[in-house]
This record gives C-alpha cells, sequence and structure tokens, in this order.
C-alpha cells in the first residue's frame, strides 16, 4: 500500500469533514464541558476549510495537508504561522503551530501520523518559521511522534469546569484605570519570569507601552472581566478573565462557555520554583476569575501555564485544575533555550 502527502484542496472537504468532526468528539469524550460539540459542527467545519482552502485574503497562512493511499485519505493535519503577540520580540519570527485539529483515519496505516507531521514541519520551514510547536490533546500516537521528533512541552493549558456559585472572593475588585500602571508593573514581573523560563518569551523593548494600551483598551470592552487585588499604589497582582477564542479551539466546539485566563500575575508565584503563602492570593485572583465566568453563564475555564513555572503549576492544580492541552517546541539550530525551572512532562 502506497502513501503519500499533499496539500488538502476543496475536493478533499466532504472527506475532511466526517474525520475532523471524529476528532472533535474524541476531545468532547475526554471533556464535554471544556470540548463541547456545536450543533453545527459539520457545518462549521466545512466552512472552516472552505475559507482556508480558497480565501484569497487570510488573516494568518494556514496549511491542511492530507495522508492519501490509494485514493483514500489516511489523515489530515493542519498547522499555521502563529503571530507574535506584541509585548514579545519575537527574535526567531512567527512560529510554525501544529494545531489540535489534526486526525488520522480507523485504518491508516502505521506510520500515517509520522508522515503528516513531518509534511507539516516540511512546509512550515519552507514558509520561514526557525521554531514549531505543535498542540496536543488527544492520541497517544500524536504525542509519541511529537516526542520522537524532538519536541519538548513549553505551554500548558489547564482546566477547571467545576466553577461554583460562591462569587467573587473579598479583597478581589473590578479594575479601573488607576490601576494600569500597577498591572504594567506586576506584568513586567510576568515577563520577566518568563524569559528566566525560555528565550520564546523575550520581552519587546516596548512591552510596557504596549502592554499598557492593551490594558487601557481592554476596560471598554465588555467580554471580558479585569479584576485586580490591592490599592493601585500597592498592587498585588491582577488577573484578567476573558472569553475563549479559535486559537485553541477548533471549528467543531463551541466556546461560548468557555473562559480564558492568560493574562495573571500575582508574588505567590513569582518565585517559578517555590508557592509563596501556599498560594492563597494567586487562589483568591482564579477564584474571582472563575465567579466572573460563571456569572456570564460560562461552564469552563482555561489557564494557561508555562510548563516549566512550577510554582503557578503547583498553584493551579491545588485549585482543581488538570492538564487539557500540551503546546510543545521543536528548535532549529541556533535557537537555543535559555536557562529555565522543571519541565512538566
Amino acid at each position: 500500500m502506497t502513501q503519500h502527502t499533499r496539500p488538502a484542496t476543496p475536493v478533499d472537504i466532504p472527506r475532511l469533514v466526517p474525520l475532523l468532526l471524529q476528532d472533535a468528539e474524541e476531545r468532547h469524550a475526554l471533556d464535554p464541558v471544556l470540548w463541547r460539540i456545536a450543533a453545527d459542527a459539520p457545518a462549521r467545519i466545512e466552512e472552516a476549510l472552505r475559507f482556508a482552502l480558497t480565501a484569497e485574503d487570510q488573516p494568518v497562512r494556514q496549511f491542511w495537508l492530507v495522508g492519501e493511499s490509494d485514493g483514500a485519505l489516511t489523515g489530515v493535519i493542519h498547522a499555521m504561522l502563529l503571530p507574535v503577540p506584541p509585548i514579545y520580540a519575537g527574535a526567531f519570527g512567527p512560529p510554525g503551530l501544529i494545531l489540535a485539529d489534526s486526525q488520522t483515519a480507523a485504518d491508516a496505516p502505521a506510520g500515517t501520523v509520522d508522515a503528516l507531521v513531518a509534511a507539516a514541519e516540511e512546509a512550515m520551514r519552507a514558509a520561514g518559521a526557525e521554531l514549531l510547536l505543535s498542540s496536543f490533546v488527544t492520541g497517544a500516537t500524536w504525542q509519541t511522534a511529537f516526542a520522537a521528533r524532538g519536541y519538548d512541552p513549553l505551554t500548558l493549558y489547564l482546566s477547571r469546569t467545576d466553577l461554583g456559585e460562591d462569587g467573587r472572593p473579598s479583597g478581589v475588585r473590578a479594575a479601573t484605570e488607576d490601576d494600569v500602571p500597577g498591572i504594567v508593573i506586576r506584568s513586567a514581573e510576568n515577563r520577566q519570569v518568563l524569559s528566566g523560563i525560555d528565550a520564546f518569551w523575550e520581552p519587546h523593548p516596548e512591552a510596557d507601552a504596549r502592554f499598557a494600551a492593551w490594558m487601557t483598551r481592554s476596560l471598554t470592552l465588555r467580554d471580558r472581566e479585569m479584576l485586580v487585588a490591592g490599592d493601585p499604589d500597592r498592587l498585588e497582582g491582577y488577573v484578567i478573565a476573558q472569553p475563549a477564542s479559535r486559537m485553541h479551539f477548533p471549528p467543531a466546539h463551541d466556546i461560548r462557555g468557555t473562559g480564558v485566563v492568560d493574562d495573571y500575575f500575582h508574588p505567590d508565584f513569582g518565585a517559578p520554583a517555590m508557592l509563596a503563602e501556599g498560594g492563597a492570593g494567586a487562589t483568591a485572583l482564579l477564584r474571582a476569575a472563575e465567579a466572573a465566568f460563571a456569572a456570564r453563564g460560562m461552564g469552563a475555564a482555561f489557564v494557561v501555564c508555562p510548563a516549566g513555572w512550577t510554582s503557578k503549576l503547583e498553584m493551579l492544580e491545588a485549585a482543581g485544575y488538570d492538564v487539557a492541552m500540551v503546546w510543545s517546541i521543536k528548535r532549529q539550530a541556533g535557537a537555543e533555550r535559555a536557562p529555565c525551572g522543571r519541565q512538566s512532562s
């Protein structure tokens, strides 16, 4: 049986939709709340594929590749060039990212996953990616293939679906414009820890000004809650409770019930190797974010944590969070990592 990989075309869409729906159902089986499937999932998948494969003006460069054997599709892999957030230097340019909505057919021959990953890597490198990232949720074969090809955990995404109804903890309040300078100071501490964990997060020289502008704008956005602890001149920490985006959730999933915590810092986990004060202050901010999600009718929280940030991971696990997704990194020669803390496996 001869197998090869090639770029997907619009002709493949009818065969790709059921394959990607199966992929979504496997995530749903792991956590039905976090990975809730949309009622019109097949239509959403088809729409996303058609846009990716036919639209001339796209916000990011995508790659859809398929495996094929004797005319039958054996699998699909989805990748993209990931835009560098404006607060980071991005010294190596936009990395390539293999996304979670990649799947193989039930009868795919051995080696299909590795062949698809190799094809995606070749496409991303040809597009100029010096750093390669992979996203993993389900399927031990995918995890094994990524590890075998030199990917190491970079970022963990932890989730909790029991948000409770306890309300906002005392000592945590809504942020105001007066809090922005304090949030920026704490964000700078956060960025310092991140860059110490891995050079991937090297801050941009204008990070403070860019983050201040974004926080000021965020105060006007009604789809999120900005929460802080402490007085404006002695801000203890901050957390932004915002809606989920398609970056982490493929189109088959209904993301209206999921909130994301990314911008989040408290000195309790400021030392990456050791949690201070039992994480009480940091946990209070997290519970406030959960209460904000619950008040908006959301049932799941999705929190970002670098794999090497031991104290933050410890705090999140103690708060009832489990790893739901892993982003791993593979570097080319010359793109070496900085010294860092413990790497999670």
